[in-house]
């Protein structure tokens, strides 16, 4: 359970795509139903700010994504249980739960990679989709290159077989997850003690659920994206980006790389670190209004 909770928000348990699988998840406000998904090494927490400015204009869900925070961690039996395409029917399951069919989506980092597949299969379902700091995941191997990749070597650390990297990370949880925290914050006073501590507390109690999902991104999901890429499915809605300007670090364009799967683009640039919802929140909190009056 979350040490530090959404003021204004309730807490409630629900259903995910699975049997036996629950989510929990914060919820609040009134108005159209919004779906904000959290990142790594995060929880729902990191949209304190953007869903108080949220709030007064919509119905704010904030889940947890399976395996992390509080919701549930199942154990990764098969590679489908961390697939992006069933935490994207977790996702589709919570809102109905909730009483909503249909749903804007915005998801920072894991939460956007989540939030592209849920767009991809259930273009009924998702009216907008907001990203926040990522590329496809079939485009992120893609343009990992040379030593440059270096900067995600936790990508290929948790890509490993079961086994060796849940005893590395698990050995000093917070050797490896605090240095993500601290690294990838332009604005260190964005992430307060006492948030910086509970994201390092529920990313310790979930590493083999953290670990599966990353290895999930290296098998199960480069397949669903390559299929789709294959059969040249697009995102059917309204789509905005937000990232740092990676492309001119990595040497590609990030916004023809969007483009190819969402024709209806605003893809813009930020200069607040990877944190941008804790950093920039009315930057954010921006981008999301403009793209819902699309």
């Amino acid at each position: 359970m979350t040490t530090i909770s959404l003021p204004g928000f309730e807490y409630v348990r629900l259903p995910g795509a699975t049997d036996g699988v629950e989510l929990a998840a914060a919820v609040g406000g009134s108005g159209p139903p919004l779906v904000l998904l959290h990142g790594f090494p995060q929880t729902h927490l990191m949209w304190r700010h953007v869903a108080e400015r949220l709030a007064a204009e919509h119905t704010v869900i904030c889940p947890d994504l399976r395996g992390y925070g509080a919701s549930d961690k199942p154990e990764a039996t098969d590679p489908d249980v961390y697939a992006k395409r069933t935490m994207a029917a977790d996702v589709v399951r919570v809102a109905s739960a909730l009483g909503h069919d249909r749903f804007a989506l915005v998801g920072h980092d894991r939460g956007a990679l989540v939030a592209f597949r849920a767009g991809l299969d259930h273009p009924e379902t998702v009216t907008h989709l907001g990203i926040l700091d990522v590329v496809p995941t079939l485009d992120m191997w893609n343009v990992l290159q040379g030593v440059q990749a270096a900067v995600a070597y936790h990508l290929y650390l948790m890509a490993q077989p079961p086994g060796v990297p849940e005893a590395l990370i698990g050995g000093s949880a917070d050797t490896f997850f605090g240095p993500f925290l601290d690294a990838w914050a332009a604005d260190p006073k964005a992430l307060p003690g006492p948030v910086r501590a509970e994201y390092l507390r529920a990313s310790a109690a979930a590493v083999p659920s953290i670990v599966a999902d990353y290895r999930a991104s290296a098998t199960i999901d480069v397949t669903h994206d390559q299929a789709d890429l294959d059969a040249g499915t697009q995102l059917a809605m309204p789509v905005a980006v937000m990232q740092q300007d990676w492309g001119a670090r990595l040497g590609y364009d990030a916004a023809e790389v969007w483009r190819a799967w969402a024709p209806d683009l605003d893809h813009r640039l930020t200069r607040a670190g990877h944190f941008m919802a804790e950093e920039a929140p009315d930057e954010v909190a921006d981008m999301v209004r403009e793209l819902l009056k699309r």
